[in-house]
């Protein structure tokens, strides 16, 4: 797969999971659809590190602390909204 492909799908991909959060993020205030929400952002974040900034080539270590970052982040939201 040629790296222009691997940018498109990327595109695409980050274009349907956003449409997903918006549908979500109108249909409701529940815990299960903020979960949701929150989710389907870090398939996101995982599509931004592995796809536009190519570091599924990259040492473990880079890949785990770029996607560490809002793994936190969406479980202190998550703790938060639970308190």
């Amino acid at each position: 797969m040629s790296a222009s492909q691997v940018l498109i799908g990327c595109w695409l991909a980050l274009a349907i999971l956003s449409t997903a959060t918006v549908l979500l993020g109108n249909a409701g205030s529940t815990l299960l659809l903020a979960g949701s929400v929150l989710a389907i952002a870090l398939v996101k974040a995982w599509v931004i590190t592995e796809g536009f900034m190519e570091l599924r080539h990259a040492p473990t270590m880079w890949r785990l602390l770029l996607f560490g970052w809002p793994l936190a982040m969406v479980g202190g939201i998550l703790l938060a909204m639970m308190a």
